[in-house]
């Protein structure tokens, strides 16, 4: 029971960051400001800390949202929230190389990989914990 009622909170988070992911990657889009972009400038590598943190989190939620259903390949588990968000984040990526107030830049996506990967692994360790415990 609690695996459920714990699934659908993490489905609310989900769509709640997903959306505000689309709202961030809309005012970038339309070379809109935020207070988000002021704060992200004032810190040091702020761009790609909040790549890693925004699509980690947002992986996270996912993988738990999905109660960790993957499958493997080779005999490396790939979760479906991982491989959702990835797919999602390279196309995002990618399309920055085509909006003029855009730069595709190759380091945030290596801060987003990051960001999946190690997300993926506490999301996959919060799983253990709550079969293990709950």
């Amino acid at each position: 029971m609690i695996h459920k009622t714990f699934s659908r909170l993490a489905i609310i988070v989900t769509v709640a960051l997903f959306s505000f992911v689309l709202w961030v990657i809309y005012l970038a889009n339309i070379g809109g400001h935020s207070v988000f972009f002021d704060v992200i400038k004032q810190i040091p590598y702020g761009d790609k800390f909040g790549h890693m943190l925004l699509f980690g989190l947002l992986t996270y939620v996912a993988n738990l949202a999905l109660l960790s259903r993957h499958f493997r390949l080779g005999g490396v588990p790939l979760y479906y929230g991982t491989v959702l968000v990835s797919i999602f984040v390279l196309g995002e990526e990618i399309s920055q190389g085509f909006i003029p107030s855009r730069t595709l830049d190759i380091f945030d996506l290596a801060a987003d990989a990051v960001g999946i990967i190690l997300f993926s692994y506490l999301s996959g360790l919060t799983q253990r914990y709550l079969d293990n415990h709950c």
